[in-house]
This record gives structure tokens, sequence and C-alpha cells, in this order.
């Protein structure tokens, strides 16, 4: 749900989640909201009780769009509201999400949205970090981007889902190509053994290591848990 379907559309139909949309490994449908608006000009906004800057989005159409989706789905999906006010994302939900058969993402812009909407449809407030952005469209597509790839079929080798940053509480491991030697820097020797052991150990210790350094937070929780 969105006021900019072609920023949506432009993002989400190219490379590999454009080539699993094709297949129809996922489906994306976006909805315009100006579409649900009875306003005959398309307007979708207007100025804010109690005075202040910008404009807020009006709960009518927000409303009508989601009643919408909802009898085109034959199902109450959940509905994630894209705000800086939300839950931090993290791949913990990131695989919640991806157990959904449905879900709608409700883009804001201006100055946010009527709040008597967000209380009537919104199940789940999530930020994708502790900044302001002029709208939930670029959220929404990360968040789109993390939960499709762990969707089957989505990847082409799929155990790369599971080994990526996150997966198992760490920062994944560093990764080198031919050739074993540029910029004076050579691949570390037990990448190039072949010994299959040697290696996950390898990357294991790396992993952690530089979890402890980049990100010490993450390495408490990791050894809390572990």
């Amino acid at each position: 749900m969105t006021l900019f379907p072609e920023m949506i559309g432009q993002g989400m139909n190219t490379s590999i989640l454009g080539r699993a949309i094709q297949s129809g490994l996922i489906e994306l449908e976006i909805k315009n909201i100006r579409d649900y608006t009875l306003d005959k000009h398309r307007k979708v906004d207007d100025y804010p009780y109690g005075g202040g800057a910008g404009m807020v989005m009006e709960a009518e159409p927000v409303y009508r769009c989601y009643e919408a989706i909802c009898s085109e789905a034959g199902c109450v999906p959940r509905v994630v509201y894209l705000t800086p006010q939300g839950s931090v994302f993290r791949q913990e939900m990131v695989k919640e999400y991806a157990r959904e058969e449905d879900i709608i993402f409700l883009c804001g812009h201006y100055e946010g949205i009527d709040e008597r909407v967000l209380e009537e449809i919104v199940t789940d407030y999530v930020s994708i970090g502790d900044y302001v952005l002029t709208g939930g469209e670029l959220p929404a597509m990360v968040m789109m981007d993390a939960i499709a790839r762990l969707v089957p079929g989505v990847l082409n080798n799929e155990e790369s889902a599971g080994t990526e940053s996150f997966s198992d509480g760490l920062l994944e491991y560093p990764q080198y190509t031919r050739p074993p030697e540029i910029l004076g820097r050579k691949v570390p020797e037990v990448l190039l053994g072949g010994h299959h052991e040697k290696i996950r150990q390898w990357r294991q210790e790396q992993s952690v290591q530089r979890t402890r350094e980049r990100r010490p937070d993450l390495y408490e929780i990791w050894k809390e848990e572990g």
C-alpha cells in the first residue's frame, strides 16, 4: 500500500527478486492508495489537527485500500507499517515473516498517517533503523528483499541463506575469489587446501572474531545463547 507504486515496481522487478516474481515463487501486488480516495483530484492528505508542519495522510483511502486487499485475498493479512517508531527489523523477524502466506506493507508519507486507521488495521510497527526517510517505500523494499530470500527456490544456492551474516547469530566470515594474490594480499592458505573440516573451522573462527570486533553487542548475545 503506497502512494508511489512505480517506486516499488522498479525496485522489486529486477535481479533475483524480479526472477522470483516472474517464476511465481513470490507474488507482489502493488496498491496505489490514491485509487481509493473519493476526492476527484485524488487527494489523500490534509492539514493536521492541532497545527504543525506538513500534511497527514487521511484515514479513509488507506482503510478502503486495506478492505479491498482483504476482500481479494479472502483473509485478513498481517499489516506491517514502516515507521521509525517501530521495532528494529532483525533476522529473527525475517524468518518469522517468511512463514506468512500474505503480508501487507503499509508505506506512509508526509508527516505520517491518521492514527485512527493505524489503530484499526496495523499489526506490526517496524523500523529498519534509527533515522528518518521520506516515506515507507525503501524500508518496505528492504524488508521484502530480506524475506523473499528465505522463500524456497528464490536463491539458486539454498545453502547461501543459511551461511550469511545473522543466520546463526554471527557475522559472515571473509570471502575470496581468484586470483590467489592481488594488491599484495594472498588468499588464506587454508582455503586453498581443500580440507573441508579445516575450512569449516577457519570460517567459524573468523565469524566469531569478526563479530567480536565489529558487533560486540551481537557477540555478547551469541555467547549467552551458545
